[in-house]
């Protein structure tokens, strides 16, 4: 099972995989963040742990029922004369569930919503968690499928989803409360999500969408509001300078 620790290309692979794993797994921390962010503060931090183990649990679920996930690529059913799987209704459900959360939480957002009582406010840990699973599920799978494509080995793939979820665990809290503490940051992320829905339908409907233009548009418009950010740091600071002046 491990004679591939002697292999360069093997060695090669698992870091290439961690890698995409990681890029795969940007959505799922943007998901867990904001989902998070309704809980109580004294949750946030279980509730994050157990959504990134959850996502990880989930990964490995499908890796090890790989002949069963592979089975979901076969056409169920034609509709308007497009081949429709297993796979593609997953993929369908998942983008229709994103974008009626992230619609929901950019309408709570501009609405005040969150300046209501708490228990507006704030959402059931389970319920958070029970959401948080729904999208690993759908995430995971782009993520087992990639994994298939890219190594040979399973202890390989397991290896490597493991890897990079205690990677996540170890980032996901600053990325957090970072969105939190920047509104502009977390409707930008919402967006993110309006778009990876939309993407997940379409993919859905066998129109295959680049996972490089997703991820470069998020990267470039994120450069951009870093810069707002700092732009309006340093406004601040002007402003208070000339306060005590």
């Amino acid at each position: 099972m491990f004679e591939w620790i002697f292999s360069t290309e093997a060695w090669l692979a698992l870091a290439t995989l961690t890698a995409l794993e990681i890029v795969l797994g940007i959505d799922n921390i943007i998901f867990i963040s904001i989902l998070v962010g309704r809980l109580p503060d004294q949750q946030r931090n279980f509730a994050r742990t157990i959504g990134l183990l959850l996502a990880m649990a989930s990964r490995l679920v499908l890796l090890f029922s790989i002949v069963w996930v592979v089975s979901l690529q076969d056409p169920w059913f034609s509709v308007l004369a497009i081949a429709i799987s297993g796979k593609d209704l997953i993929l369908i459900g998942g983008g229709l569930f994103l974008l009626a959360k992230a619609t929901h939480e950019i309408h709570a957002s501009l609405e005040g919503a969150e300046e209501t009582t708490i228990s507006q406010a704030t959402m059931n840990l389970g319920a958070v968690l029970f959401q948080i699973t729904v999208l690993d599920i759908v995430f995971s799978l782009d993520s087992v499928i990639t994994a298939v494509g890219l190594a040979q080995h399973i202890s390989i793939m397991a290896i490597a989803i493991i890897v990079s979820v205690m990677i996540m665990l170890f980032a996901a809290k600053s990325i957090s409360l970072f969105v939190d503490d920047h509104p502009t940051i977390k409707m930008l992320a919402l967006s993110f999500l309006i778009m990876v829905g939309f993407t997940l339908i379409a993919e859905g409907f066998d129109v295959h969408v680049p996972k490089g233009y997703i991820y470069f548009s998020m990267l470039f418009s994120v450069s951009v509001e870093m810069l707002n950010l700092r732009m309006r740091k340093k406004e601040m600071a002007k402003v208070v300078l000339h306060k005590k002046m």
